[in-house]
C-alpha cells in the first residue's frame, strides 16, 4: 500500500492534477479538502502520511491550517503549493512547519521529488 496523502486546494482542477500525478506513482490519495478548515478535520479523521496544502484559500488559508495541523501532530508532513510570486508566503509556510513547497503549474517530477523527500 502506498503512502496516504491528503490534497488541499480550493481549485478542484488543481486537486485533480496532484491526485493524478500521485496516484500514477503509487501514492494513495485518501482525501481532498477545499479549504484549511476542512483540511484540519480531514487530517484529524484520516491521519494521512502527507498533506499537500495550497496557500491561498477561502475560510482558512494554508499557513493557518499548517499551524493547526502541526499543533495537533508535530510530526505531520506538509508540502505547500503556491503560485509564482508568493515567495514571502512560502517562507511563512516553512516557518509554520511545512517541509517543502511546489509551485503551480505543477511539474510532475518536482511534485514527486518534494513528496518523496518529505516522506523520507
Amino acid at each position: 500500500m502506498g503512502k496516504k496523502v491528503l490534497i488541499v486546494d480550493d481549485a478542484a482542477f488543481m486537486r485533480m492534477m496532484i491526485k493524478d500525478i500521485l496516484s500514477k506513482n503509487g501514492y494513495e490519495v485518501i482525501g481532498e479538502a477545499e479549504n484549511g478548515l476542512v483540511a484540519i478535520d480531514k487530517f484529524r479523521d484520516l491521519k494521512p502520511d502527507l498533506v499537500t496544502m495550497d496557500i491561498t484559500m477561502p475560510e482558512m488559508d494554508g499557513i493557518a491550517a499548517v499551524k493547526e495541523i502541526k499543533a495537533m501532530d508535530p510530526s505531520a508532513k506538509v508540502i505547500m503549493c503556491s503560485a509564482m510570486g508568493q515567495q514571502a508566503m512560502v517562507i511563512d509556510a516553512i516557518q509554520a512547519g511545512a517541509k517543502d513547497f511546489i509551485v503551480k503549474p505543477f511539474q510532475p517530477e518536482r511534485v514527486l521529488e518534494a513528496v518523496s523527500k518529505a516522506l523520507d
